[in-house]
């Protein structure tokens, strides 16, 4: 197992003695080796314990709001151990130190400013949480991979066609676990959906609809004002701009202001088509591929794009018609099926397709194996070496169609594109859009 090939053990001070060497330290101690000692179950693996030599060492790269909830749900794994964090806003680091100090209760959780020494230094982890913002997802994971790292990256997970083929291309190279955080792929609602269109119960399937937010597509390219800089120990502003343009600090960017900002955001269709593009895509069979054609809408936000894949399924990007957030709905000759968050059932056009709910999902995880937790899919994958439900084709794939419509929206016309060449038909314009340049020292 990959995990249990570790180059070294070593830690950081701060980090507490190794086991093995606090042990010896006891034993050689005058009056103490005599003494019985009592090794808790919990270290030997009983009790329904997991041994420390049988867990997934893992650590995280900027995790705020968002990213303390994926923490809260992965420090409660038996078979996980945090042990370190980095982020470039010391609020942030001191804010995760707490949480998993007192989850463990004790004092060991490490916390890093620069993510290369961070990577450089910590040989002992075998896995990494990455929730920054948008801009650092894909360039954090193909850092984090080549450090030999498994990858668990919020969404959306790439800024351009560029970004993503890189992140799959990483994986490959070096033999990484990588789960992109799109997690009602994991969730029994929408796997009920899902498997109702594989089954065929819907009959011919002709048009999915992928809940947008609110919103534009179009965003902001200016700057906000200029403001003094913070202490670099508070906020390393370089580094938490990364391999975006420079731009003047401003506090409103790191307390969520950067939403709407092209050079940070995939906008209102990236920002719940990232989950939304991709239930629809592997619903309909084209997690390994992206939509062949767009319709270009004439409003701000892409609210009613037809966008078309190569078996025929039409994706219809809306904004309204579920209640709650992230919604999909399939549309079959016999039927249909929609759900969104919240959702205590999915809604389906006759109670008879959700009669034996239990038991598709059931079916579907003695079929796949797959957990109904991400992150229990993600931990499960780390060990077996085995392709994730959001691995990086699914993420790459669904994130090119979120671009590629962006782009249609940028340029204000319809486009083909073609997911075989990565490239837009005929369009050289929409072409140049496919990437960006990256700012070193961060370019990847």
């Amino acid at each position: 197992m990959e995990r249990q090939k570790r180059v070294s053990q070593r830690r950081p001070e701060g980090c507490g003695l190794a086991r093995r060497g606090f042990l010896k330290g006891m034993l050689s101690a005058g009056g103490m080796a005599a003494a019985p000692w009592l090794v808790p179950a919990s270290a030997l693996g009983r009790d329904g314990a997991v041994a420390p030599s049988e867990r997934i060492v893992l650590g995280g790269i900027g995790i705020g709001r968002r990213g303390s909830h994926d923490l809260r749900w992965v420090i409660g794994e038996p078979d996980v151990q945090f042990v370190a964090s980095c982020d470039v806003w010391r609020e942030r680091r001191e804010m995760v130190k707490k949480m998993v100090d007192d989850k463990y209760g004790n004092r060991d959780c490490v916390v890093y400013r620069d993510m290369r020494e961070f990577l450089e230094k910590r040989t002992d982890i075998d896995a990494l949480l990455i929730t920054t913002g948008d801009r650092w997802h894909a360039a954090a994971s193909v850092m984090a991979m080549r450090a030999g790292k498994d990858v668990y990256s919020e969404k959306p997970s790439s800024m351009t066609v560029a970004e993503g083929q890189a992140v799959v291309e990483t994986a490959r190279r070096y033999g990484r676990v990588y789960q992109t955080g799109t997690q009602r792929l994991s969730e029994a609602n929408f796997t009920v959906c899902n498997e109702l269109l594989r089954l065929g119960r819907l009959g011919r399937v002709h048009t999915v609809r992928a809940h947008i937010a609110g919103g534009n597509a179009v965003m902001n390219r200016g700057w906000l004002p200029g403001e003094a800089l913070p202490a670099a120990d508070e906020l390393d502003w370089d580094a938490w701009l990364g391999p975006c343009p420079w731009r003047p600090y401003n506090k409103n960017y790191v307390q969520g202001g950067w939403r709407n900002q092209y050079d940070f955001h995939t906008s209102c269709i990236g920002e719940w088509g990232a989950h939304t593009f991709a239930q629809c895509q592997v619903a309909i069979g084209m997690g390994g591929s992206s939509a062949v054609s767009y319709e270009y809408v004439e409003n701000a936000s892409g609210d009613g794009m037809v966008a078309t894949f190569s078996n025929g399924v039409k994706m219809v990007l809306q904004q309204k018609g579920w209640h709650g957030s992230c919604g999909v709905r399939y549309e079959g000759d016999e039927g249909w099926v929609a759900c969104a968050d919240g959702y205590s059932r999915p809604e389906a056009s006759s109670l008879a397709l959700l009669a034996d709910y239990s038991k598709v999902v059931q079916d579907y995880v003695a079929r796949t194996g797959r957990a109904q937790n991400h992150m229990r899919n993600f931990l499960d994958c780390v060990r077996s070496r085995q392709q994730p439900i959001a691995n990086p084709e699914v993420m790459h794939r669904s994130m090119s169609t979120v671009h590629a419509a962006n782009i249609a929206m940028w340029l204000g016309r319809s486009m083909r594109y073609d997911p075989a060449k990565e490239a837009f038909v005929g369009d050289p314009e929409a072409d140049r859009l496919r990437s960006r340049a990256m700012r070193g020292p961060w370019a990847v």
